[in-house]
C-alpha cells in the first residue's frame, strides 16, 4: 500500500474539526489516537447542535406549538437519515438509544426477557463487557448457558468451533463486527447465516464498524444491529438499535413511561406501535437531530477515503512498531481495521499511555472492557492507538517517535 496521502484533501476534513487545531502541554500538537473510545466531532455538527438549542428547543412529540413540531420533524427526519445510512427497511425498524451498550441491553431485557432455563447463547471471547454482563444479567431469572467462541493466536475467531456451539437448546447468537481491542474483522454475513441455518437469531454489535464502512443490515441479514453516534463523528449519548419489524413487534417494551404508550389507566396499559413502544421518557432530540450531519460528513468524505486513509496509516504504523525491541502486537490478522493494541517488554501499559500523552499522543490504556479477552491474551491491559480518516501520516510518526522515547525512557 502507498505511503502517500492526499494532504490537500486530508486537510480539508482535518479543518472540519477545531479539536484538532489545539495544543497539549504547552506547545506540543495533538495527536489523537484514542478513535477507537470516541471520534471527534466536526463543525457542521457542532453547528447543528448549536442551531437545534438556539431555535428548535422544545419536547418532541405529543406538543401542537412549532417548536416542538420542528423538534419532532428534527427527530424523525433523523430516523429517516439513519434507515437509510443502514438501509434498513424502513425508519420503524430504527429505534433510538443512549448508545450500543443500551441497544444490547434492551434486547437482553426484552427479547433475552423469554429465555428459560437450559437456553444458551453464543458470545466470543473478543467481547466488549456490554455484550457480555447484559446476558449474565438473564441469569436473576432463568439458568441460562453462555457458550464461547474461542480465538487463535493471530486473534481471528475460531469458524468451526463456532459452528461446533449451536444445537437445540440455542437461542441467540451475538458478537462483535469488529474487535474494539483486537480490530479485528469478523465474517459476520458468514456467521449470520450459519446460525439462520440453526434458526437462531442474531445481535451485531457494530459500534467498531459503523464508523469505518459500509452497514447494510439487509445484506448482511441481520436480525439486530447496534451502534453509537459518538464513535461516527456524531453526538454523544445517542446510540441506533436496528431490529427486524416482525421481532420488535412481538418484543415487550424495555421501559416504562411516557412516549411508549397509547392509554394508561391503573388497571392496564396499552403500548405505542413501533418504533415509539422502545424509547421511553424525554430523548436526546437535540443530538438525534445533529447525528444527520455527522452522518452527512461520512458521506461527502466517502468510504474510500476513510478506508485508505485508515488502512495505510495502519500499516504504516504497525511496521515502525514492530522494529522496536519488545514489541507485542494483538491482533495481527489480515483483516482488520485501523486499532492497534500493544505492549512493550515489561513495561505497564498504564505508564506508557501517560507518557505518550505527556508528548501530546492521546491514546487508551487497560483492558478496554474486555477482561475475558485480555486472560485469553495473558496480559491485564494494553495500550490501544487507533485512527480515523482525520489523522494524517504526520500523526502517525509522532506517534511512532513519542512511542520510542518513551520506551527509550521506561526500559
Amino acid at each position: 500500500m502507498s505511503r502517500m496521502e492526499d494532504t490537500e484533501v486530508i486537510g480539508r476534513i482535518r479543518d472540519e474539526f477545531p479539536i484538532l487545531e489545539r495544543k497539549t502541554y504547552g506547545e506540543r500538537p495533538l495527536v489523537y489516537l484514542d478513535n477507537t473510545a470516541s471520534s471527534q466531532t466536526p463543525r457542521e455538527v457542532l453547528a447543528e447542535i448549536d442551531n437545534i438549542y438556539t431555535l428548535h428547543k422544545a419536547n418532541v412529540h405529543r406538543g401542537v406549538h412549532l417548536l416542538s413540531r420542528e423538534a419532532t420533524d428534527l427527530q424523525e427526519a433523523s430516523r429517516r437519515s439513519v434507515a437509510e445510512f443502514i438501509n434498513a427497511a424502513s425508519p420503524e425498524e430504527v429505534i433510538f438509544t443512549r448508545g450500543t451498550t443500551e441497544g444490547i441491553n434492551l434486547v437482553a431485557s426484552s427479547f433475552g426477557g423469554e429465555f428459560r432455563d437450559g437456553d444458551e447463547i453464543i458470545l466470543t471471547v473478543m467481547e466488549h463487557h456490554a455484550n457480555i454482563v447484559p446476558w449474565q444479567l438473564l441469569r436473576r431469572h432463568a439458568d441460562i448457558r453462555i457458550r464461547v467462541v474461542p480465538i487463535t493466536d493471530d486473534g481471528a475467531l475460531d469458524l468451526e468451533e463456532y459452528r461446533r456451539l449451536f444445537n437445540p437448546r440455542t437461542r441467540l447468537a451475538s458478537f462483535c463486527h469488529v474487535s474494539n481491542v483486537l480490530g479485528t474483522l469478523n465474517p459476520v454475513a458468514e456467521m449470520i447465516a450459519i446460525a439462520h441455518s440453526h434458526g437462531v437469531p442474531v445481535l451485531v454489535d457494530g459500534a467498531q464498524a459503523a464508523p469505518h464502512f459500509p452497514i447494510d443490515v439487509r445484506a448482511l441479514d441481520a436480525d439486530f444491529y447496534v451502534f453509537s453516534s459518538h464513535k461516527m463523528y456524531g453526538p454523544t449519548g445517542i446510540g441506533v438499535l436496528y431490529g427486524k419489524r416482525d421481532l420488535l413487534e412481538k418484543m415487550p417494551p424495555y421501559q416504562g413511561g411516557g412516549e411508549m404508550i397509547k392509554h394508561v389507566s391503573f388497571e392496564h396499559t396499552t403500548f405505542a406501535d413501533l418504533p415509539f413502544k422502545f424509547e421511553a421518557g424525554t430523548p436526546d432530540y437535540v443530538g438525534i437531530g445533529a447525528f444527520p450531519k455527522a452522518l452527512d460528513f461520512i458521506r461527502r468524505t466517502g468510504w474510500n477515503t476513510i478506508s485508505e486513509q485508515e488502512k495505510m496509516l495502519l500499516e504504516f504504523a504497525t511496521e515502525e512498531m514492530e522494529r522496536i525491541p519488545g514489541m507485542k502486537i494483538y491482533g495481527t490478522t489480515p483483516d482488520k481495521e485501523a486499532v492497534i493494541s500493544f505492549n512493550v517488554g515489561t513495561i505497564h501499559n498504564y505508564d506508557l499511555g501517560l507518557m505518550l500523552d505527556r508528548q501530546g499522543v492521546a491514546v487508551r490504556t487497560g483492558h478496554h472492557c474486555a477482561q475475558p479477552l485480555m486472560e485469553r491474551l495473558g496480559v491485564p491491559g494494553t495500550v490501544r492507538a487507533s485512527f480515523a480518516v482525520y489523522n494524517t501520516l504526520r500523526d502517525a510518526e509522532l506517534f511512532i517517535e513519542a512511542l520510542r522515547k518513551a520506551v527509550a525512557m521506561l526500559s
